[in-house]
C-alpha cells in the first residue's frame, strides 16, 4: 500500500533511497522558497530541503550550496544543524534534496509567536542573534573550507545585476520607481571594507531560538556565499523594521517595539563594536536589502498566480512589492528614517 505523499515528495521512493522503514511527513509552514519537510521513519527524526516547485530563479535553489555551507560551519561557533545526506539524483523526490537533524527550539515569526517573552528575554534574543552574526562574519573561509565559495571581488555589483535579472525574469507587470532605484542601487555600490561568509537572508525567523534564547541553530543557507558582510546587517534591518514601515506584512511580524524588542539602531552598535566595521554606508544596503526582499516577494508572487507554491500565506506578497521598491528608494533619498 503507498504511503500518502506531500506535495514535493515521494515517500516511498525516498524510503527506498534511505533504506528505512516506512515515512511520514509534513511541510512545515513559514517557508516561502526552498520547501522543508519534518521527515520520521518513527525511530528517527530528520528535515528535508528541496527547491520550491515550478518556476526556479537560477542558482537561488541550490541544495548543494546549501548543504556545502551548512556542514562546513558545523565545526565553527555559528550554530547550524548537524546535515546526514545530500542526493542529487532528482529520481528520488523529482529534486536534489538534502537531510539534516531538526533542531530544537522556537521560531519566532509571527507578533503570537513572540508574545509569550519578556522585555527582558526579547532584548537578550535580539543581541544572541546579531552576536551569531557577527560571530559568522569573523569565521575564516579557509579556515572552514569554503575558500572557493564564492568571489569576493565584485561581489555587490554581480549582487545588484543578479538580483536585476531575477527581478526581470519573474515580473509580470509595471511597477512604478523600479528603473530609477535599479539605477540607483548601480552607480551607488559602495566599497566593501571586508570579505566574509555572508547568509544572504539573515533574520530572526531564519533561525531556532533555544529555551535559553541562545540561538540554536541557523537556517536557511541557500543565499550564502563570500561577500561583503554588511549585506547582511542591511537585510537584517529591513525584516527588524518593517513590522513598523509595513504593518500586517506576511513576512516579518515577531520583531516590534511594543514587545520588547531593542531599535535596530542598538544592535547595529553592537555589531560595529564587535566586529571594527564603518556602518556608514548602511543606508544603500538597506535601500539593497528592500530591493532583494521586493524580488523574492515578486518571484513568489509569479509562482503563486501560476498555481505553483506549495503551503499558505503567499496571495498577499505580491501586494509588498511595490511599497518596497518605494520605501527603498526613500532609503537611497535619505528620506526612510532610522
Amino acid at each position: 500500500m503507498s504511503t500518502p505523499t506531500p506535495p514535493g515528495l515521494d515517500l516511498d521512493r525516498l524510503r527506498a533511497h534511505l533504506g528505512t522503514g516506512p515515512l511520514t511527513a509534513a511541510l512545515i509552514s513559514g517557508g516561502k522558497s526552498n520547501l522543508t519537510y519534518r521527515l520520521t521513519d518513527g525511530n528517527h527524526r530528520w528535515v528535508l530541503r528541496r527547491p520550491p516547485l515550478g518556476h526556479v530563479l537560477a542558482t537561488a535553489h541550490d541544495m548543494v550550496r546549501e548543504h556545502r555551507v551548512i556542514a562546513a560551519l558545523a565545526d565553527t561557533p555559528v550554530p547550524v544543524p548537524r546535515v546526514h545526506l545530500l542526493c542529487e539524483d532528482t529520481d528520488v523526490v523529482g529534486a536534489p534534496f538534502y537531510l539534516m537533524d531538526e533542531v530544537a527550539g522556537t521560531v519566532y515569526r509571527t507578533a503570537e509567536d513572540a508574545a509569550g517573552l519578556t522585555r527582558e528575554r526579547a532584548r537578550a534574543l535580539s543581541f544572541n542573534l546579531v552576536d551569531v552574526l557577527a560571530g559568522l562574519h569573523a569565521v575564516d573561509p579557509a579556515a572552514a573550507g569554503l575558500a572557493d565559495f564564492g568571489r569576493p571581488e565584485g561581489y555587490l555589483e554581480r549582487q545588484v545585476s543578479r538580483w536585476h535579472r531575477q527581478f526581470e525574469s519573474s515580473r509580470s507587470r509595471d511597477i512604478p520607481g523600479l528603473e530609477e532605484l535599479q539605477r540607483r542601487l548601480s552607480e551607488g555600490v559602495p566599497t566593501p571594507q571586508r570579505a566574509a561568509v555572508v547568509h544572504g537572508d539573515y533574520r530572526l525567523d531564519n533561525t531556532i531560538a533555544a529555551a535559553d534564547d541562545s540561538i540554536a541553530a541557523v537556517l536557511d543557507w541557500e543565499m550564502a556565499t563570500l561577500g561583503d558582510p554588511l549585506a547582511d546587517v542591511g537585510l537584517m534591518k529591513v525584516y527588524w523594521d518593517i513590522a513598523g514601515r509595513m504593518p500586517g506584512n506576511p513576512v516579518a511580524g515577531a520583531v516590534s517595539p511594543e514587545l520588547g524588542f531593542p531599535a535596530m539602531r542598538e544592535l547595529e552598535e553592537r555589531y560595529a563594536a564587535t566586529t571594527g566595521l564603518d556602518l556608514t554606508p548602511l543606508p544603500w544596503y538597506t535601500a539593497f536589502g528592500q530591493y532583494k526582499l521586493a524580488v523574492i516577494a515578486e518571484g513568489i508572487h509569479y509562482r503563486f498566480i501560476q498555481g505553483k507554491t506549495v503551503g499558505d500565506g503567499f496571495s498577499h506578497l505580491g501586494a509588498m512589492v511595490p511599497p518596497l521598491v518605494a520605501l527603498a528608494l526613500d532609503t537611497m533619498h535619505g528620506k526612510a528614517g532610522d
